[in-house]
């Protein structure tokens, strides 16, 4: 028994050492960090799993993967526009297609906090992909102010960006 114990224990060890991983420090307009991202490759994609507070409450918020791996208050502006490296248009809605970037809006709780968990098929944490979150200049996560409409070029219409973190 003892064996069979030290074993699972070995296995489980080996498959965690092996599993890619990546976060965000997410921060507000003011620089002040307000919550994490961690993101993990699965066999599909990237499930990404967050945890903020500080955000609007009662509000449904754009959540987007930005092509720059920069979060310069207040505006965020450095962080680009939505990582697209397949060239594709804005918005789920989109019969055409839609950026890599583009993920389903998010909604906080009375208090502004946010707890999610999103699996995004387009994207992977393995260096030298077309698709790598971690290319060259990094990318970053960004909550909007507004929710995104799924549809307007660029970005959907989702207001200011109001957290960003880059991805590391």
């Amino acid at each position: 028994m003892k064996k069979l114990i030290l074993g699972v224990i070995t296995f489980t060890c080996i498959c965690f050492a092996h599993e890619l991983k990546a976060e965000a420090e997410l921060i507000n307009p003011e620089g002040k960090k307000i919550g994490k991202a961690v993101l993990v490759e699965t066999a599909s994609g990237v499930l990404i799993m967050v945890n903020a507070e500080g955000l609007p409450p009662n509000a449904e918020l754009a959540f987007h993967i930005h092509e720059a791996g920069r979060c310069d208050p207040p505006n965020f502006k450095s962080a680009k526009g939505h990582f697209n490296p397949f060239g594709m248009q804005h918005g789920l809605l989109n019969p055409k297609g839609h950026h890599a970037g583009d993920m389903p809006n998010v909604f906080t709780n009375s208090k502004g906090q946010l707890r999610i968990h999103i699996h995004n098929t387009l994207v992977t944490l393995k260096k030298g992909k077309k698709n790598s979150l971690f290319k060259e200049g990094g990318t970053a996560i960004v909550i909007h102010r507004k929710g995104d409409d799924y549809k307007s070029d660029p970005a959907g219409n989702a207001g200011p960006r109001i957290a960003c973190g880059v991805i590391r």
